[in-house]
């Protein structure tokens, strides 16, 4: 609860979680040392029945939280964010000191308002004295009453940012007649607390006096207190002057009255004739909250008596807004007014005083879910006074409607509809996730942060607030500027906005904006201007269908409408004939791939902008979609690759049904499943169709296929599509291991066969698989028989009994036929429903490669890390723009706890909460036997076979490290349009932690090209982009030396050494010493390899000998390696 509208409750903001290492998500406390001992109770305490309110607490568990835990982790919250006894203690005695100091001030003589010599040099006035001239004497008195308001008194004041609200009381002999009139009285309250400043200022008890604007409103300047020394960040005490009690007549202050003459405002020395003066009510409501405070303290205390879950669900929603981002700043949805939030739904017995902190909670998040303030007003008034205004009067003044109990403060007033809006969405969306037994709603609302960088599909920054000045003069918005005091920021935001809204309606869910915030500053400083605010920050969440369409359509046009549409748009409305015979206004933008499609809604925002509020393109920073680059190959790409994985989906799947149709097989084609990553829209970089040089070849002319040559450039690399081709159960097929697989031998050579008779297909057969060569694509086909893996289990135990277990053959048969199908198809799906997943998967798999990790985790586990994202993306909705996927990957990554947790991946809805639950304490049992990072699907819920192997423990720990300094980087970059964006730095790997670099050859990197920075000079490959052509010679597949000089580095040398590489046109091959095996040996035959032989305290010993190894790695890859470079002295033993 709290005190007044610019006093109360705004004052703490809510604070961020407490850190992992908090008592909310140990669930433990220390405990004190003589709360060890079991408590002895004896029998008959032991077996007593519960009382009433153990048995109400039991009931309350069962219906309200999903779990106890639930309940047991929100008061463990609740017992980090209250404030604790022994700082009360010293907070009041700061504020005993305060009020004699404040008491205590001398008076000054009176002089003109504008006549400020008597100020000292080293105090300014917190005040934009803009226009200057102003009639009216000041002089100062020492305050009439000093009172503690807002939250601190209620006990709603949360940590870790206490505020203490303290109203001063200008006495009324300062005032005249008419101070209601052109900002008088806000310049006596700026003056009068610039005086307060200066003598406080000199005193020893204070670390800093400050100036503040209240929630960054320019017309009402705050003096912040904060004591000396240790203590300094325990409190700030926030000095509110406030008039005297019936100081003003409130009828002067209805939000239809005007209290600031266009004439003075403007600098003319008369007023126009006959001109009318425009209403003022922000204005009016700025002066009517300093009169309100103390009326609002006693109106919130009355409310919070004998109800202690008003003061635990408050500080639970000023967590959930801060968490939101929804707290601070111009417009925000401050504690104070959460706190008169609830005592409304007291009121209207919304909720009663019997309710827990957690039932306040959920109610008051069903109301703002329920109800649009920014349509129907609310008001606090108990008794209609026929004077007072009505709630219509607020509703034409103001966006955002909520009013005080006296009938005149409008709490909302500087809210906009979009802020509501938004605060609307997350609370619709917050009761979601609280009624979803799949979730685990603490930690989506309480625990998790939302910056609007992860919650919303695109970003875009207004560089330089200052433009909107012209955009206050080509909107005509002179009396929305007097209105504000000359804030031209707080005047044009409503009016950009709702233009925002209009342009993209249909495409956006939700178009919001930051709230503008001016820092504290201190008082021998100017007060910050408006442009002061820094960047204006808009944040886009789009309907996933309709955000990237083309076409805008419009009225008929002979309709009314058709000429505002074409005002509206601008050049852009054309008229069209569509396919229905109607003539109408459209709009259609510039797109061609998926890409450009994407970016529809900045063509849109730049083109709106310009248009109706003169901002300039170049003030415009969108940061839609500026990761995309990474996974764009060529100069002139204009698009990332998913219409090409289209075209390798549509090969596929006419091959598909050209192997069902195929005559003469022995046996049918049950079915055909791909399990390559193009074919479920996740391959980095899409295979392109390509047809081979011969000239750059060398050729075996008797099988018709082609070698690379030696003398030219690595010819460019064609992935094999893998294919899984099941065929019909027979009794024909053997029972043995090698007959079964003698029998696929001779499929694959019919398959070849029949491809190449039937359809003219290209196909070169081997003993595992048939390559054909279709539409310029290598697609490799594998024969399956689906008894094949049980076979592989059979063992013959030596009494002569056949049992059944899993051997590494059978296991790897198992993930290839089954379980490979199984995700791929999944996925395939999934990016059906969400056309971005395939692109986010493409990113995170990008940045796991740059940094040199691609070996050490599987593709497979990063798709399902990103499917995870998007099926269970709460707090957040589902990713609409790769770049919001890529970076909540990285979060993650970073912040997920896989040492207590499971990740659960419910593909197509396989799961029930039940399974869940179940696979969670299994996991809990058998910790210590499963993989350090354990994903369970529907198909794999025990065993989380894509992590098996790896990553290990240490690669994960880099993971985490690299992923948690790779968001902040790319967040601070993100956030801040004024310097460069040069966000390819987070796929750029740190270097210097490797011991040796081995420096390749880019002539023979077949993947130069999809660097991340992009080479200077590249190669002919000895590939065309593709033809279709019937008769060629099969060209090279699969062939990468880098990748078989691994293979052959890994082989020799991995009992020394791990070695890391970029598959995706990495020029370095990076080396790290294993430390175990600079160990001196004993010297043994078996020993010597690798090592040579020293003494060590006279005996016989072998060490690595670095040298030979150094020289072993130029020797395996000549031709290849360019240079071995030696980073660190690590092995001189």
């Amino acid at each position: 609860m709290a005190g007044s509208p610019e006093a109360a409750e705004r004052d703490q903001e809510p604070p961020p979680p407490p850190a992992s290492g908090g008592a909310a998500r140990r669930g433990k406390r220390a405990a004190p040392a003589e709360a060890l001992q079991p408590a002895k109770l004896s029998r008959a305490e032991l077996y007593k029945p519960p009382t009433n309110e153990e048995l109400n607490r039991l009931k309350e568990t069962e219906d309200l939280f999903h779990s106890s835990l639930l309940r047991l982790q929100i008061e463990e919250l609740l017992k980090e964010v209250t404030l604790k006894e022994t700082k009360k203690k010293k907070i009041d005695a700061f504020l005993h000191e305060i009020n004699s100091l404040l008491s205590a001030i001398p008076e000054t003589p009176e002089t003109e308002l504008t006549d400020q010599g008597w100020l000292p040099k080293d105090v300014k006035v917190p005040f934009l004295q803009v226009p200057f001239s102003v009639k009216g004497r000041f002089h100062f008195m020492p305050p009439t009453e000093l009172k503690v308001v807002g939250s601190y008194l209620l006990g709603t004041c949360i940590r870790p940012e206490i505020n203490v609200d303290m109203a001063v009381t200008m006495p009324r002999e300062i005032f005249q007649d008419k101070d209601n009139l052109n900002q008088r009285y806000h310049r006596k309250r700026a003056l009068y607390l610039a005086h307060i400043a200066q003598h406080l200022s000199k005193q020893q008890l204070f670390g800093s006096v400050k100036f503040a604007y209240m929630n960054s409103n320019h017309l009402k300047p705050i003096l912040l207190l904060r004591p000396q020394g240790k203590d300094e960040k325990m409190v700030t005490v926030r000095l509110h002057a406030c008039p005297a009690p019936g100081l003003f007549k409130p009828s002067r202050f209805y939000p239809s009255k005007n209290n600031i003459r266009t004439a003075w405002f403007v600098e003319q020395s008369a007023p126009k004739e006959g001109a009318t003066e425009p209403p003022t009510p922000h204005y009016n409501n700025s002066i009517l909250c300093d009169t309100m405070l103390l009326s609002h303290l006693q109106f919130l205390s009355s409310a919070a008596t004998d109800f202690p879950g008003m003061k635990d669900g408050v500080a639970l929603l000023k967590v959930w807004l801060n968490q939101r981002q929804l707290s601070k700043g111009l417009g925000c949805f401050s504690g104070f007014m959460v706190s008169m939030l609830v005592a409304y739904l007291l009121m209207k017995r919304k909720i009663v005083k019997m309710m827990s902190g957690y039932q306040v909670l959920r109610s008051t998040l069903q109301f703002l879910a329920t109800t649009d303030l920014s349509v129907t007003g609310i008001s606090l008034v108990k008794d209609v006074d026929p004077s007072l205004p009505v709630l219509d009067d607020f509703q034409q003044a103001f966006e955002v409607v909520f009013v005080d109990p006296s009938g005149l403060v409008n709490l909302c007033a500087d809210m906009t509809a979009s802020k509501y809006h938004q605060v609307q969405f997350e609370a619709r969306y917050s009761m979601e996730i609280l009624d979803d037994r799949m979730v685990d709603g603490f930690q989506a609302l309480l625990m998790t942060a939302k910056p609007m960088l992860r919650a919303f599909d695109h970003v875009f920054h207004l560089k330089h607030v200052s433009k909107l000045q012209g955009t206050c003069k080509k909107m005509q918005l002179l009396n929305e500027l007097m209105d504000r005091g000359g804030n031209y920021v707080a005047a044009a935001l409503p009016f950009i906005v709702s233009l925002l809204v209009r342009g993209l309606s249909g495409r956006a869910l939700l178009v919001v904006h930051s709230l503008p915030q001016t820092p504290e500053w201190p008082i021998d400083a100017e007060p910050p201007k408006h442009k002061d605010v820094g960047p204006l920050t808009f944040g886009l969440l789009f309907y996933p269908d309709f955000a990237a369409s083309v076409l805008e359509k419009g009225p008929q046009a002979d309709h009314p409408e058709a000429l505002d549409f074409r005002t509206f748009w601008g050049e852009k409305s054309e008229l069209r004939r569509f396919q229905d015979g109607s003539i109408r206004e459209a709009v259609v933008w510039e797109a061609n791939t998926a890409y450009q499609k994407r970016l529809i809604p900045e063509q849109i925002v730049r083109h709106l902008l310009k248009l109706h509020a003169d901002i300039p393109e170049s003030s415009i920073c969108y940061m839609g979609a500026l990761l995309e680059s990474v996974i764009r190959t060529g100069k002139e790409a204009s698009g990332t690759g998913e219409e090409a994985m289209v075209s390798v989906v549509r090969a596929y799947d006419d091959l598909s049904r050209k192997l069902w149709h195929l005559k003469e097989l022995p046996l049918m084609v049950t079915s055909v499943q791909g399990v390559h990553p193009a074919l479920r829209y996740t391959d980095v970089f899409p295979p392109i169709p390509m047809k081979p040089i011969y000239s750059f070849h060398a050729q075996i002319k008797t099988k018709h296929m082609l070698l690379p040559s030696e003398k030219k450039p690595c010819p460019a690399y064609i992935t094999p599509l893998k294919m899984i081709c099941h065929m019909e159960g027979s009794g024909q097929w053997p029972q043995g291991k090698d007959a079964i697989k003698r029998i696929k031998a001779a499929f694959h050579l019919q398959l070849a066969e029949l491809l190449q008779q039937q359809h003219q297909l290209i196909c070169r057969p081997a003993v595992t698989h048939t390559d054909v060569y279709k539409d310029g694509y290598v697609f490799r086909l594998q024969v399956a028989y689906h008894r094949e893996p049980l076979i592989l289990k059979e063992v013959v135990t030596p009494e002569g009994m056949l049992k059944y277990q899993d051997t590494e053959e059978s296991r790897q048969l198992e993930v290839e036929i089954q379980h490979m199908p199984y995700v791929t198809s999944s996925l395939h799906g999934l990016q059906q429903q969400h056309p971005v997943f395939g692109s986010a998967c493409r990113l995170a798999k990008r940045w796991v490669s740059a940094h040199l990790l691609g070996d050490n985790i599987s593709e497979e586990c990063v798709d399902l890390l990103v499917a995870f994202l998007f099926l269970h993306p709460a707090p957040f909705t589902p990713p609409s723009s790769p770049q919001v996927g890529f970076l909540r990957f990285l979060d993650l990554l970073a912040t997920f706890d896989w040492k207590n947790n499971p990740l659960i991946v419910n593909l197509n809805a396989g799961l029930t909460d039940a399974d869940c639950a179940e696979i969670k304490s299994k996991f809990a049992a058998a910790r210590s036997c499963l993989p350090v990072m354990f994903i369970a699907t529907p198909k794999d819920r025990w065993s989380s076979m894509w992590t098996q192997e790896r990553p290990s423990a240490q690669i994960l720990q880099r993971l985490t490290v690299l992923a948690s300094e790779s968001l902040h980087a790319l967040e601070e970059q993100l956030m801040d349009p004024l310097k460069t964006q040069d966000v390819k730095m987070v796929f750029r790997p740190p270097l210097d932690f490797y011991d040796v670099l081995i420096h390749l050859n880019p002539n023979q990197i077949p993947r130069h090209l999809e660097g991340v920075d992009q080479p200077v000079k590249s190669f002919s490959r000895g590939v065309v982009k593709n033809s279709t052509a019937d008769k060629i010679l099969f060209p090279v597949v699969d062939y990468d030396p880098v990748q078989c000089y691994l293979r052959e580095l890994r082989d020799a040398f991995s009992d020394l050494a791990l070695f890391f590489y970029d598959k995706h046109g990495g020029e370095v091959i990076a080396v790290l010493w294993k430390p175990l095996s600079f160990q001196p040996q004993p010297f043994k035959a078996s020993n010597v390899k690798g090592r040579m032989v020293t003494t060590l305290n006279d005996k016989l010993v072998c060490v690595p000998n670095v040298e030979a190894i150094l020289e072993d790695f130029e020797v395996l890859g000549e031709g290849l390696v360019k240079s071995v470079e030696a980073r660190t002295e690590k092995w001189t033993i």
